[in-house]
This record gives C-alpha cells, sequence and structure tokens, in this order.
C-alpha cells in the first residue's frame, strides 16, 4: 500500500472529518464567546463592581509607574495583568457552560437505541433432537 493511499484513507476516515468540522467550528465559536466575554459580559461586570474594566488590571513589577497599561506595555515593564486573566477565566466558564448546554441538547435529541431482541425461543424439533443426541451418549 502506498503512503499516499494510506493517507487518503486517514483522512477520510469519518471521525477524522468530524474532528476536522469540530476544530473549525470551535475556532468560530471561541471567537463569538470572546466577542461575549469583552463586548457584553465584561462591561456588565465592570459596571457592577463600579466601573472597572477588568482587561486593564495589572500589577506593575518594574521602578517606574505607568498611567496606563498601554503605556506600561509599550515601554516594555515587566507586568502581571491579572485582569486578562480574570477575562480568560471567565471566558473558559461561559465556553464550558456553552458546551454543557449543546451536549445536553444533543443527548436529548439523539435517538434512544432500541433495546437488542430476545432471543427467539428454540423450535421443538432441535429440543427433540438434542434430547434424542444427549440420550444416545447416556447410552454409549
Amino acid at each position: 500500500m502506498s503512503f499516499v493511499q494510506e493517507f487518503k484513507e486517514f483522512a477520510m476516515r469519518g471521525n477524522v472529518i468530524d474532528l476536522a468540522v469540530g476544530v473549525i467550528i470551535g475556532g468560530a465559536f471561541g471567537k463569538i464567546v470572546d466577542s461575549l466575554v469583552k463586548d457584553v459580559v465584561m462591561p456588565a461586570v465592570g459596571m457592577l463592581v463600579g466601573g472597572v474594566d477588568f482587561s486593564n488590571l495589572y500589577i506593575n513589577l518594574g521602578k517606574t509607574a505607568y498611567d496606563t497599561l498601554e503605556a506600561a506595555e509599550k515601554a516594555g515593564a515587566p507586568l502581571i495583568k491579572y485582569g486578562v486573566f480574570i477575562n480568560s477565566i471567565i471566558n473558559f466558564m461561559i465556553i464550558a457552560f456553552a458546551i454543557f448546554i449543546a451536549i445536553k441538547a444533543i443527548n436529548k435529541l439523539k435517538r434512544a437505541e432500541p433495546p437488542e431482541p430476545e432471543p427467539a425461543p428454540e423450535p421443538e424439533d432441535v429440543k427433540l433432537l438434542r434430547e434424542i443426541r444427549d440420550a444416545l451418549k447416556a447410552r454409549g
């Protein structure tokens, strides 16, 4: 089997195609959730906690003071950007919740597998033949 043919068989397996589709949809879904967090959730949370923009919260490890995160970044100051970390945690929680809801919905839509049929009862002639066989073995 040639390398190209082997690769073609691998790439055309159903689960590889499903994975590729999942990655593409996941990337698009990630952008949607990122926008939801940055543009909808975080401004509302910031307003609730007194107008704080979490993405601008940081600890400057350098000796020079800066007015904004942007100015500190431009100067190359060593920073701990804990506000970005808070945004990432909220982003993760929203993604995890959305995936949970999606999987729950998919599981509801999934058809229940039919129960396995019970084996048919053994026909009378087969029972009789077995009895005859066992009787002949016993005689010996």
